[in-house]
């Protein structure tokens, strides 16, 4: 199974990607990006770091099951985890939902809406990113937000909606939630 989490910055996708790891065995689809590391980020842990070029080759070499650019950088997924046969999850920018169901036909997308958008600009204040990735991320979340909860069609095409309150609460709700995925996928 391949399933994809999607949503707001700040929202906890990562969170709830580490958490998946580490009660239900998934496993991470490491993110190729170009863009410089964040402090504490460590290439290999939090995703694959390499330049532009370095890509290129990885693509011209057949590698790269997907790529595609966002926030001014270059991003890509190596075929070798996206077409595991492992519990594999990964996050996925929303805007690329259409072609990850090319992709992978057989993905399970989530959309995680936060209950308190300030609580998703709280966690974004926290990285620690130049004033002006902030101020690009905070508009991002605003613009992002007012658009997928007005466009129903975008709304359909993600597998569920789940609701971050940023709590254990909804920690236990997204376990829950992806162990009713993984059975039905069983049968």
């Amino acid at each position: 199974m391949i399933l994809a989490l999607a949503g707001v910055t700040g929202v906890g996708k990562s969170f709830f990607k580490d958490k998946l790891v580490e009660k239900l065995d998934f496993k991470k689809v490491n993110t190729i990006r170009t863009r410089e590391r964040r402090k504490n980020e460590k290439n290999g842990i939090d995703g694959i770091f390499m330049s532009k070029e370095e890509l290129d080759e990885c693509e011209k070499e057949g590698k790269i099951a997907y790529r595609f650019s966002v926030f001014g950088g270059e991003y890509g997924y190596l075929k070798e985890e996206i077409f595991s046969d492992d519990n594999m999850i990964f996050e996925m920018h929303y805007t690329t939902i259409d072609d990850w169901k090319k992709v992978r036909e057989d993905i399970v997308a989530i959309y995680i809406l936060p209950i308190d958008l300030d609580q998703a600009k709280e966690q974004t204040l926290k990285r620690g990113l130049s004033k002006e990735k902030e101020e690009e991320r905070l508009r991002e979340i605003d613009l992002q937000y007012n658009y997928f909860v007005k466009d129903k069609g975008l709304q359909d095409k993600f597998d569920y909606v789940f609701y971050n309150n940023f709590d254990e609460e909804s920690e236990n709700k997204l376990i829950e939630l992806v162990k009713e995925i993984m059975n039905k996928n069983k049968e």
